[in-house]
């Protein structure tokens, strides 16, 4: 039997975070702490640790891939990468991006593929992108049983239509558009919602507006939460350093460092030395 006290963090729990959680930790006032990774075993150290939420996105086309954008990754393929999370994953609720193309030909594909993911992955949620123009799809793939995380401002698999990746919501109207998403998100029974850079005064007032948990990157503090991509606060992804992004260590200079010593030491034969050796 689950239960949540309010004076205990979920981290003293040993069993998976739930979406029951996260909105009593939201009621609590209590920071949700949200991770994007991609395979199993950097997953199981960031578990360890105590992330409440694990991301498995479908920004793996860039990091993993080497892709530009987010467009070209498939459902096959977010289903081979988040099955390894999941087997690291003993506590963290995990979360499986739907990728372009998954949801927006037709309500019943994008309900379909959902529940395919969910089964093949063993994921705990989907996230797909939009507002009210994917709200079908997110009302159909809740009554099925699917938790859903909504994901609204800059949406990356809108790219090619925004024409970057700026700052979104910053005029009345497009401000106005996304108060009123993340509502029907809500209403439609959204688990959580991202909000990807937009200012961080609109991301505290959705955040009010919304009795679900808001989990932001690039929108200030106000959320109930925030998300990083793993690689990119560990410092791995050099040479990407948005205004939004803290490197919470250098390990892409420690990599490098370790790499050179390990090839020093093969190429003058110290390693592997007698203790090394059988």
């Amino acid at each position: 039997m689950h239960y949540f006290n309010k004076k205990m963090s979920v981290h003293t729990q040993t069993t998976r975070v739930t979406t029951t959680q996260l909105r009593k930790m939201k009621e609590a006032g209590e920071k949700i702490a949200m991770l994007t990774s991609y395979d199993f075993t950097l997953t199981s150290l960031i578990d360890e640790a105590g992330i409440d939420m694990i991301l498995v996105g479908d920004s793996a086309s860039n990091v993993v891939c080497g892709n530009q954008y987010t467009l070209p990754i498939t459902v096959d393929e977010m289903i081979f990468l988040t099955r390894g999370v999941v087997r690291g994953a003993k506590r963290a609720m995990v979360v499986i991006d739907m990728p372009f193309g998954s949801y927006q030909v037709s309500e019943e594909e994008g309900v379909r593929n959902a529940i395919r993911m969910i089964k093949e992955s063993g994921a705990d949620a989907v996230k797909l992108e939009g507002g009210e123009e994917v709200l079908p799809v997110i009302r159909h793939t809740v009554q099925a049983g699917v938790p859903v995380v909504g994901h609204l401002g800059l949406t990356p698999q809108s790219v090619n239509q925004f024409g970057g990746y700026g700052l979104r919501a910053k005029g009345e109207a497009e401000a106005e558009k996304l108060v009123h998403d993340a509502r029907l998100l809500d209403e439609a029974g959204c688990c959580a919602i991202v909000l990807e850079k937009i200012p961080a005064s609109l991301a505290a007032e959705v955040t009010r507006q919304v009795s679900c948990p808001v989990i932001g990157i690039g929108a200030g503090n106000g959320t109930d939460g925030q998300v990083l991509v793993l690689h990119d606060m560990l410092g791995l992804n050099q040479g990407f350093k948005p205004k939004f992004l803290r490197h919470f260590a250098e390990l892409g200079n420690e990599v490098k460092t370790a790499v050179g010593a390990y090839i020093s030491a093969v190429k003058n034969s110290t390693f592997p030395n007698a203790e090394e050796s059988y």
